[in-house]
């Protein structure tokens, strides 16, 4: 880990003079390459075959997963849906750089407030229409209705104009300049869908322009595909079908690979690291990225409310002994900063929140408090080890004078019915690309997925300031400022910071994997093959 954090000092410092031009957004790839082509990823050492089969076994779906791109908020639907069955404008390559994807090219004019996409020429839905720029339109307008609870929320009310430019480009007039909005259309929730006559788009027939046509679905079951055989991409995909199936219990999914019933499984249980390696047919990927595991303190609601109590549990929790008893050494510890030590942008925010149960009960006593008792909900859908995490919390707490009551939630429904609803629950972020992407998502007031009910008028005008600050260094002061203000006074508990690990077996092949988002930044059923096809 020295080793990453020493190289990424470097690309911040190459960051720090960047201008939101096309050359600057160049200079910003490269520093977010960085992020994601570290050692440890694995390369593929035989050619492509065409043919076969994927089965990949998931451990986050939901009944109430839908085809509705607003809804998406879990790796089973953005493997399956934004990464099998539909196209951004650009997508991330595996080493953190943006590319186009539906866009063949991009230009920012206007002090990076209006962006230009021009459109890939021959595109097709897979029902054979042609890909317009009204369907882009009616695709980003989807997520910018009154009312709206889209995950992309954060990114589309930056957008205060939509237009078409001919047969073949598509316009937007942003609020204020924004040299990052490239890399927001990466967004999973920003699949394009057919626009609907009169407006809309045809979200529910799930008629992408993806590597694959949509064969069957069964919510929180299994999402089956077939090959799309008119994809843009020369030479992509190479599996003739994909049927992804949620297998919630962690040995239960280890066995599926182990007995042959799917080829990769998602979030292998660290507990089983050393049995699957003991395998010859299995091998484990890591991916470093920036997904981070927390429990999450809603401000807004008592007892979390009160900032005395939030500083408490954050030093009544033992991260060293999680990070050695629950992720066996693979995991760096997590300060309440929900940016990793890799970003563009990091800053360090002292003081550490280091274990001190006696100082979490001395501020507690100055505060008037005795005996506080907190309900935290947890599942193991939340993020493997949640559970055990909670447990060891538990105790840990005891000795700082707080009761930690365990609500061990259902693992089928936690995203739906638990997270951004109860008060203190189990987390699992993936990061984002940039930092303004990542706060305006969660932190800032009117975020769609803000679960720690963080609201203070001067962090959203730290946020909006630093968006719109063309000096680089100026702008890191900002997001210093604001990352130190999280720390500080946010409900985020941040256990660890960990790779992505899939198992998955030796007749799986793929090139280096992409980090960003889970399995190969969710292209991987276009992307991998089978070795024996």
């Amino acid at each position: 880990m020295e080793r990453q954090n020493i190289e990424n000092r470097e690309h911040r410092t190459a960051v720090a003079g960047m201008a939101p031009t096309r050359r600057g957004l160049l200079v910003w790839a490269s520093a977010v390459a960085g992020m994601v082509a570290l050692p440890g990823l694995s390369w593929a050492q035989d050619k492509p075959r065409q043919g076969g089969k994927l089965r990949y076994g998931m451990n986050d779906g939901s009944q109430q997963d839908t085809l509705d791109p607003a809804s998406w908020a879990t790796v089973m639907t953005g493997f399956a849906f934004n990464g099998s069955l539909c196209n951004n404008l650009v997508e991330l390559q595996p080493d953190g750089s943006l590319a186009g994807d539906l866009a063949e090219s991009w230009t920012g004019e206007e002090g990076a407030t209006r962006w230009t996409f021009t459109l890939r020429k021959g595109v097709k839905f897979h029902d054979g229409r042609p890909l317009t720029p009204e369907d882009v339109r009616q695709s980003l307008l989807h997520h910018m209705g009154e009312g709206s609870t889209s995950g992309a929320l954060a990114i589309v009310k930056q957008i205060k104009q939509i237009d078409k430019d001919g047969d073949d480009k598509i316009v937007f007039i942003l609020e204020e300049g924004n040299a990052d909005f490239p890399y927001l259309m990466s967004d999973y929730h920003l699949s394009i869908f057919p626009a609907r006559e009169g407006g809309g788009i045809d979200w529910q027939s799930g008629i992408g322009t993806g590597a694959f046509k949509l064969e069957s679905f069964e919510p929180g079951i299994a999402i089956r595909l077939k090959r799309n055989t008119n994809y843009h991409k020369p030479g992509l995909p190479h599996f003739d079908e994909v049927e992804v199936v949620n297998i919630s219990d962690s040995t239960a999914r280890l066995n599926a690979l182990m007995t042959g019933e799917v080829d990769v499984i998602e979030d292998l249980d660290i507990r089983n690291v050393a049995m699957a390696e003991r395998n010859p047919r299995l091998k484990i990927v890591r991916t470093p990225s920036l997904r981070h595991l927390t429990f999450d303190m809603n401000c807004s609601v008592a007892p979390y409310d009160n900032p005395a109590v939030r500083k408490a549990l954050k030093l009544a929790i033992d991260r060293e002994d999680i990070l050695a008893k629950v992720f066996l050494g693979e995991a760096k510890k997590g300060d309440d900063n929900p940016a990793a030590s890799i970003m563009p942008f990091y800053a360090e925010t002292p003081p550490h929140h280091d274990y001190n149960p006696s100082a979490a009960k001395a501020i507690l006593k100055e505060a008037g408090l005795d005996n506080v008792t907190v309900n935290l909900s947890v599942a193991e859908t939340a993020f493997p080890g949640a559970v055990d995490a909670a447990v060891l919390f538990k105790d840990h707490a005891a000795k700082a004078g707080i009761t930690v009551n365990i609500i061990q939630e259902a693992d089928d429904g936690y995203w739906d019915n638990v997270w951004l609803k109860k008060p203190f629950n189990a987390s699992d972020w993936y990061g984002r690309v940039t930092l303004d992407w990542l706060l305006a998502t969660s932190y800032v007031s009117d975020a769609p997925w803000n679960n720690t009910g963080f609201k203070k008028p001067a962090f959203d005008a730290l946020v909006k300031s630093a968006r719109a600050e063309m000096d680089q260094p100026k702008r890191a002061k900002i997001y210093a400022q604001a990352q130190q203000m999280l720390h500080d006074e946010g409900g985020l508990i941040t256990v660890a910071f960990v790779s992505w690990r899939l198992a998955m077996t030796t007749d799986i092949g793929h090139a280096a994997l992409g980090g960003i988002l889970p399995a190969d930044n969710h292209r991987g059923a276009e992307r991998w093959w089978r070795t024996n096809a």
